[in-house]
């Protein structure tokens, strides 16, 4: 037996080294293309190996953002079944990769949220070059050692903090914008409890309007199409501010030709033709999912089931449309130094902005999509199901705060983070879960007393009468002594039953919140920063020292 269990544990360990070795392998294909890609397209420029090794390490970040941060936005559909991790991987992948290339910036700020002072270099480009590779790679490694922690943290606060400590060591303390590094702090704070409240509180109504009910497809047929209304008009709102920016002044040329719709020509979207958008998009929905549930409720059993898979395919929109504005918003991320190192090396100069060439916009938009199918799942399934337990509600509840929690946060120019507002947002519905926990635990000792204290007038009243009867006949005694012994022997069960309710809820309470997650998690959000910015000084001190 045991030569056995150790073959079966050497074929899976050698199965295991395979697919790593196969991961591996196709990873350093990709960048070794993009480096080969980038050194012979550029060979008319001097510096062009910087730029080679740039793309390198820019492909290189592509990837860990692909295996670490988009699992916030397909975790939840895989963790409550409404998607596989397969079908998941390609759904992200396709929608990350099209938001990267047709609603990826023309042009982006090279130097994240402006948290330093790029005056500070006096002009001189090499000095410029070296910081941005150094942020580069340190973020990536951070990334990369996230990921294999299984802890979803920030890639913009990973970039941010690289570029602030590559600043640092360029410059000095003085270079950094710590007006900006204050706000991004407050974000740690900020992101996951907007994130958690407003996933909790729709998780709450869904339960109150549909769930709690004792006909819950009647219910359902009314309140389904009003959630899903709302998820629509609150994704349209979302896509439209945060994932069309390039493209709006196409779109708004479009809309225009259309009857009864007139918008006017901007830069970039507003709230209000955002919301109008929505409220449009809100209005065809609910009259379709209203008239397709009406058509199937009559096949739907009473049960939590049968509404969980009303919500089934408005999560796998929801998973699809958060990848677009994810791909189309963070391949900055990636691209963003990339970008800023491509235009120092062939103007010669430093630019606050810089044009981003359609084969930068290519390998973000592909390491993205190749990082996620390569290394995702580790983080997908921790966002999924090693935090709390989902199904279609609670991920829908998610998805919702998602959207919504970006849209209040950009208006109120509140800096956040969308993994931490995802991954606040299965905390919200966890303690939730623990919180109706509990309340039905309270009902429970209510309903308890009561019937213990009716147990008690029972039996205060049928020992006074047996006590009338006493000495008349030695039945009656018998009886008295054998209740009296039964009432003992149920005090002593209650007093069992009570010890075991304790300990039933205290186990209850790990499995809606995992605690032991929610430590790693947040020490990691929380040393993000200061870890990527301590790395990024260090390489910026190693490279220069090479360059000199």
């Amino acid at each position: 037996m045991e030569i056995q269990t150790m073959r079966k544990l050497e074929k899976e360990a050698l199965k295991k080294s395979g697919t790593d070795f196969a991961r591996l392998g196709f990873a350093l294909f990709f960048m070794i293309g993009v480096l080969t890609w980038s050194f012979l397209s550029n060979g008319g420029i001097s510096n062009n190996m910087f730029l080679a090794v740039a793309a390198l390490i820019g492909a290189y970040m592509a990837m860990n953002i692909g295996a670490n941060d988009v699992a916030n936005n397909v975790g939840p559909a895989v963790g409550s079944k409404a998607l596989t991790m397969t079908t998941a991987i390609i759904i992200a992948a396709v929608f990350e990769a099209a938001g990267a290339i047709i609603a990826g910036g023309e042009v982006v700020k090279t130097i994240k949220k402006g948290i330093i002072d790029i005056s500070a270099f006096g002009g001189n480009a090499d000095p410029f070059i070296w910081a941005m590779m150094a942020a580069l790679l340190a973020a990536a490694l951070w990334l990369n050692f996230a990921t294999m922690m299984k802890a979803p943290v920030s890639t913009t606060h990973s970039i941010v903090g690289g570029v602030m400590g590559a600043g640092i060591a360029a410059a000095g303390f003085d270079i950094v914008d710590w007006g900006t590094m204050g706000k991004i702090a407050a974000s740690w704070i900020i992101s996951p409890v907007l994130g958690g409240v407003i996933a909790a509180a729709f998780l709450y109504a869904i339960k109150k309007s549909i769930v709690f009910k004792d006909d819950k497809v009647k219910a359902a047929k009314t309140y389904v199409p009003i959630f899903v209304a709302i998820m629509s008009m609150a994704f349209v709102t979302y896509l439209t501010l945060k994932g069309l920016k390039k493209i709006w002044p196409q779109i708004v040329d479009i809309l225009n030709m259309l009857p009864l719709i007139s918008i006017e020509m901007t830069k970039k979207p507003t709230l209000t033709t955002a919301l109008m958008l929505g409220l449009i998009a809100a209005v065809l929905v609910y009259i379709f999912v209203k008239k397709k549930i009406s058509s199937n409720t009559t096949t739907l059993e009473n049960s939590r089931g049968s509404v969980n898979s009303m919500f089934t395919i408005p999560l796998i929109f929801a998973a699809a449309l958060l990848s677009f504005a994810h791909g189309a918003n963070d391949v900055a991320n990636a691209i963003g130094p990339l970008a800023a190192i491509n235009d120092a090396v062939v103007s010669g100069g430093i630019s606050s902005k810089a044009d981003i060439p359609l084969w930068v916009m290519g390998v973000g938009a592909l390491g993205i999509a190749l990082g996620l199918a390569l290394y995702g799942p580790k983080l997908i399934k921790t966002v999924g199901s090693e935090i709390t337990d989902l199904d279609q509600i609670r991920a829908f509840s998610i998805a919702m705060a998602a959207s919504i929690t970006v849209i209040i946060a950009s208006q109120l120019g509140l800096p956040v983070s969308s993994t931490h507002i995802a991954i606040g947002g299965v905390f919200g519905v966890g303690f939730l879960r623990e919180w109706l926990h509990i309340q039905d635990d309270k009902n429970t000792i209510e309903e308890d007393k009561l019937i213990i204290q009716d147990e008690r007038e029972n039996k205060n009243a049928y020992i006074a009468e047996l006590k009338t009867l006493e000495g008349k006949n030695e039945k009656v005694q018998e009886d008295y002594s054998r209740i009296v012994e039964l009432y003992k022997l149920i005090a002593n069960e209650r007093k069992i039953i009570k010890l075991t309710k304790k300990e039933i809820k205290k186990a209850k309470k790990v499995q809606y919140v995992k605690r032991d997650a929610i430590k790693k998690i947040v020490a990691a959000w929380i040393i993000t920063v200061p870890a990527a910015a301590t790395l990024a000084g260090i390489l910026f001190f190693t490279i220069r020292g090479i360059m000199i």
